[in-house]
């Protein structure tokens, strides 16, 4: 599971010839209409289901699987999250933007050199990503994960920089 990362989830069938509708984060319907391979994990088992095709209605992709043919197969994977190959997505990454489970752990500097502490959890309040930093005495801090406060995200050496303004980090 560790080379598969969640792109979306079952949320249910769509029409009789076992489309399934599926929630995907917004701005991802690039990638997801170019997938080849989506894969699910059922009842411990990994199962890789041939994308057949991919249409989008309202916020839900409409995803055609070779494998699901009927309500009946569809409803067997209702609520299920859909992965694909961490490669793949890596490759379709625009400049800039990073998956978060390569964000958790990284150590977190200020401008000046000093380390901060770790990322513990990336989280989304809507307007945008936020990093929550634990620091060496235990205390939380909360980071707009922005260009302007974030400037540098160094994934060879696990590391980030970012711009402690004032009140940002006491």
């Amino acid at each position: 599971m560790e080379n598969l990362v969640s792109i979306g989830k079952i949320l249910n069938f769509h029409g009789i010839k076992g489309e399934i509708k599926a929630g995907f984060t917004k701005g991802r319907e690039d990638f997801i209409a170019g997938l080849k391979t989506a894969f699910v994990k059922s009842v411990g088992e990994i199962i890789s289901l041939n994308v057949e095709s991919v249409r989008f209605h309202k916020q839900f992709a409409l995803i055609k699987f070779k494998e699901i043919n009927s309500v009946n197969d569809a409803e067997k994977y209702k609520g299920l999250d859909i992965f694909a190959d961490r490669a793949e997505i890596a490759e379709n990454l625009d400049e800039d933007e990073y998956l978060i489970s390569d964000l958790i752990g990284m150590s977190v500097y200020s401008s000046d050199d000093e380390k901060i502490g770790t990322i513990e959890e990336v989280g989304n309040n809507n307007a945008g990503e936020i990093l929550k930093i634990k620091d060496g005495i235990g205390n939380f801090h909360l980071i707009p994960f922005v260009k302007d406060l974030v400037p540098v995200v160094d994934l060879k050496n696990n590391m980030i920089v970012i711009n402690n303004i004032r009140g940002l980090i006491e």
